[in-house]
């Protein structure tokens, strides 16, 4: 149920466009409304009435950085463990009502947060509130149930991560990136830590962290907050909050040596480059450079006509694809990543070193002011269509309260994406794109024997 780490970089930079509302001097996007239980517990409502249908998402404020030494993966783990029953539910019913009811349901885990959500129709709302309601506090959990499910996760990582040389690369890289930060540690686990947990451990964890004062509920669709306060107050106001423990989360000390890692690997197909380097978050670091990255993001890689594409794919015509990306949204230290991938008879190492090349000419050089207009133009546009999406409002809104944003700073994401400046651009661009701060993956196929 956990995203592939390029499937969730992609979702990550498209809901960070999503942040940007229409007009750049607007400074509502969702315009949400949140009202807060007694017992902890914040409920985020966004209206969106164009189809009578809902996403109702649960956020616990917890992830795999979380976890205990040894215990890699457990986060994960208990993300499995919520859908297999509680005192009132059967292993696997959850789903199958959510089903009946004409329902999708899901979860995912960062390294950050644990998600779980529906998207069913508006009047089925109360019965999934209901639901979760019931799962946060009545979790039932035995050998019986946990110890099948962990043979599920173990071959979740077997067909993902060791099938998928890409996915091995990127563990490797991730692992060399962090030199101390528990970002270095797979979400899904190294499996033989996760070969060891127990009931036991799944229980510690959701004792731990699944209160409702470390929960949130967000709610978009075709339903209003006097609606959803009601039921917010009769499902999940009953639940007891509980002190949890602060999160004991360590800082990355500063890198001084570039990293370069290589595969070579009989199922590779294609060759590919990867280059991420360390980054501020919107809330780690050097956060004032977190919106002017996201412009250069758009510069560098943001459709046909950006710098990457245009010169490396359309232009050299060396590269079957090239692009970058930024990721941001964390507790801790983000990435400013660059990839790229040869056409048939060209060498990885020429793609690599177009890539150089651009980001050599951009510290030198630095960005024009159409490339600045353009690339705030396609946000723009990327992002008219924000509010039509029903699950897209609730995911945008829970990853950034999720990692220490406010609904304010959702809000006037629009005035904060127009007020930058080509300067800004720059000087973030040399901030970052440092090759001290760098870990470069090289993945090519291996040569029959």
């Amino acid at each position: 149920m956990t995203l592939p780490r390029p499937i969730l970089l992609h979702l990550c930079a498209v809901l960070a466009l999503l942040l940007v509302a229409a007009s750049p001097g607007r400074a509502a996007v969702f315009n949400p409304k949140s009202f807060t239980l007694e017992n902890g517990l914040q409920v985020i409502v966004v209206e969106n009435h164009r189809i009578p249908v809902v996403t109702h998402m649960v956020w616990y404020r917890t992830g795999s950085a979380d976890e205990q030494r040894g215990k890699s993966g457990i986060a994960h783990f208990l993300e499995h463990l919520m859908f297999r029953g509680t005192g009132d539910l059967a292993p696997g019913e959850f789903s199958r009502i959510v089903n009946r009811n004409g329902g999708q349901d899901n979860a995912f885990t960062s390294w950050d947060y644990t998600a779980y959500f529906q998207t069913v129709a508006a009047d089925r709302l109360e019965l999934m509130m209901k639901l979760e309601a019931d799962r946060m506090a009545n979790l039932a959990l035995t050998d019986a149930v946990v110890l099948p499910e962990r043979d599920v996760i173990l071959e979740e990582r077997r067909q993902r991560i060791d099938n998928n040389p890409s996915a091995i690369l990127g563990e490797q890289m991730r692992a060399a990136q962090y030199l101390h930060h528990p970002y270095r540690i797979p979400i899904i686990g190294w499996e033989s830590e996760m070969r060891t947990l127990s009931t036991q451990d799944a229980l510690d964890w959701y004792k731990r962290w699944y209160v409702p004062n470390n929960a949130f509920v967000v709610i978009a669709g075709d339903v209003t907050v006097e609606q959803v306060r009601p039921l917010a107050e009769k499902y999940y106001g009953p639940i007891p909050r509980r002190e949890i423990a602060p999160r004991d989360r360590v800082n990355e000390p500063p890198q001084q040596a570039a990293r370069r890692l290589e595969l070579s690997d009989a199922r590779v197909q294609q060759p590919s480059f990867s280059r991420q380097y360390l980054a501020p978050s919107y809330v780690w670091g050097d956060s004032e450079h977190a919106d002017a990255l996201d412009v250069l993001a758009e510069i560098l890689s943001g459709g046909p006509t950006s710098r990457l594409y245009r010169r490396l794919v359309i232009g050299d015509g060396i590269a079957a694809s090239a692009g970058a990306y930024y990721s941001a949204d964390a507790l801790g230290p983000g990435g400013f990543g660059f990839y790229g991938s040869p056409k048939p008879g060209v060498e990885v190492e020429k793609v690599e070193a177009a890539i150089d090349a651009e980001i050599a000419a951009l510290l030198e050089s630095g960005v024009t002011d159409q490339e600045l207009a353009d690339a705030k133009q396609r946000l723009r546009a990327d992002a008219v269509f924000a509010r039509d999406s029903i699950r897209g409002p609730a995911n945008v809104i829970g990853r950034a309260l999720a990692t220490g944003q406010t609904l304010e700073d959702v809000e006037a994401w629009p005035a904060r994406i127009a007020a930058v400046t080509r300067a800004q651009v720059e000087e973030a661009a040399r901030a970052v794109l440092r090759p001290e701060q760098s870990v470069t993956g090289i993945l090519r196929p291996k040569p029959a024997s």
